[in-house]
């Protein structure tokens, strides 16, 4: 008998998720599934991370109590496209099957093996121009001579070479010139060269 994960949402307390149980409940009668779960968000935007309906049912198909996933529509499960095909990506992985009745997709069939290829392929793009953009973006602050990158550490070299003598701990000496403890070791290394007794300096620092 197939396991059958129903997802109800609605984004407002004001709203029911009624009208979605009913069609949900007529659609798998209709099928004759009868081992039926449901896992409902009421006042939940479909915007947020973390919906407990919706992460029970998840953590349920991972752990392969559920074989087949229906939803009234595509906005009452996914966040954004990419969270939707992100969710019908695992499904498919995990050999769930995935039903949508408002727009009539079952990724059983071969027509919504169709259609998720289609919504696969737009995310693809979608992440292929949020590259190229980012990559020109980087290409005009370069011609621009704009420096790119984390602004470089500006210290008191002397007070640091004076730290570094006095064998100050790390966390002391990093407090002093205002700086993390990863960048006062980095700095005292490369400016250890230049301090007599190098090697005593930095067994100081180490």
């Amino acid at each position: 008998m197939r396991r059958v994960g129903c997802y109800l949402r609605v984004s407002t307390t004001e709203q029911t998720v009624e009208n979605q149980r009913n069609d949900l409940r007529a659609y798998c009668a209709a099928r004759g599934w009868y081992n039926v779960s449901e896992y409902s968000d009421a006042g939940v935007s479909g915007t947020r991370e973390r919906r407990p309906g919706l992460d029970r049912l998840m953590s349920d198909v991972k752990a392969r109590r559920v074989d087949v996933v229906v939803v009234a529509a595509f906005d009452r499960l996914g966040r954004s496209v990419r969270h939707l095909v992100e969710a019908l990506e695992l499904f498919r992985h995990l050999g769930v099957e995935f039903i949508s009745l408002r727009e009539q997709i079952d990724t059983g069939s071969a027509l919504g093996q169709a259609v998720f290829t289609i919504i696969a392929a737009i995310v693809q793009l979608e992440r292929s121009l949020i590259v190229e953009r980012v990559k020109a973006g980087l290409r005009r602050a370069r011609s621009e001579g704009k420096k790119l990158g984390r602004p470089r550490l500006r210290i008191d070299t002397r007070q640091l070479e004076h730290i570094v003598e006095r064998g100050l701990p790390v966390r002391e000496g990093a407090k002093q010139l205002g700086i993390s403890p990863s960048s006062f070791l980095r700095l005292a290394r490369q400016h250890c060269g230049s301090i007599n007794g190098s090697a005593a300096a930095m067994g100081g620092v180490a």
